[in-house]
């Protein structure tokens, strides 16, 4: 990137943005390629500590390994940092190649500080809350965040299911920052692609309903298309 003002084109406009929590790691690089060929050019990376949720994931040597072929075609990386004190790992993942870098409000108490470190990285920054967070959290610091990301489901796992109501949080978020970009993380398939979209998100991330599918190209456009339909 070149700039922390700048939006890529590939973050422009209604996204669907492959997860690989949900990819086969033992292939990783071909289920990259195989979603890329699809159309998709925003691949999202799930980072999880252990510590803010249980699990434990994947980190920047990882990120760095499937960069080069991300951008080579012209997508971006979307990293979502589910880690506690997020602001000791950002410089970690934008060497590594991060595009966008999120982290949650709940993770730290320098969240105004975090997001402009992201920034002056060369890296879109974002904030996230979880689905008992109360909207108002961010009031603060939406104005400085370039991505607001709402969960749809409770953070650590891939597979869950949609939380219902999650779209009335969006809508709320989207007066509350008209012209930031909203990201939907949880439970989106053909099903909830439509309604998340048509209350104000724009990139929505989307694991086990693309990568444990039997074709993931196929259900990533089948989900794009639904997102599509609800926003008409």
């Amino acid at each position: 990137m070149t700039g922390s003002s700048e939006i890529p084109e590939s973050f422009r406009g209604l996204r669907v943005a492959p997860s690989l929590l949900s990819a086969d790691f033992s292939g990783l690089g071909s289920a990259v390629d195989e979603v890329l060929e699809a159309g998709a050019r925003v691949i999202h990376f799930d980072v999880m500590d252990g510590s803010f949720v249980p699990p434990i994931t994947i980190g920047p040597l990882v990120l760095s390994s499937i960069a080069d072929r991300v951008h080579e075609v012209g997508g971006v990386i979307d990293v979502h940092l589910m880690v506690d004190s997020p602001e000791r790992q950002i410089a970690q993942f934008a060497e590594a190649g991060a595009d966008s870098i999120s982290f949650h409000i709940e993770a730290t108490a320098h969240a105004h500080r975090s997001l402009g470190a992201i920034r002056d990285l060369g890296c879109l920054a974002g904030i996230a809350l979880n689905p008992g967070t109360p909207v108002e959290a961010i009031e603060a610091v939406a104005g400085h965040a370039d991505m607001i990301v709402v969960m749809s489901v409770n953070p650590g796992w891939g597979g869950q299911s949609y939380i219902e109501g999650s779209e009335e949080r969006i809508a709320r978020i989207r007066e509350l920052a008209p012209e930031t970009l909203i990201e939907v993380d949880g439970g989106i398939g053909t099903a909830t692609a439509g309604p998340v979209a048509g209350a104000g998100a724009s990139l929505l991330v989307a694991g086990s309903a693309v990568f444990g599918a039997a074709d993931p190209g196929s259900a990533y456009r089948a989900i794009l298309e639904a997102a599509e339909a609800g926003t008409t």
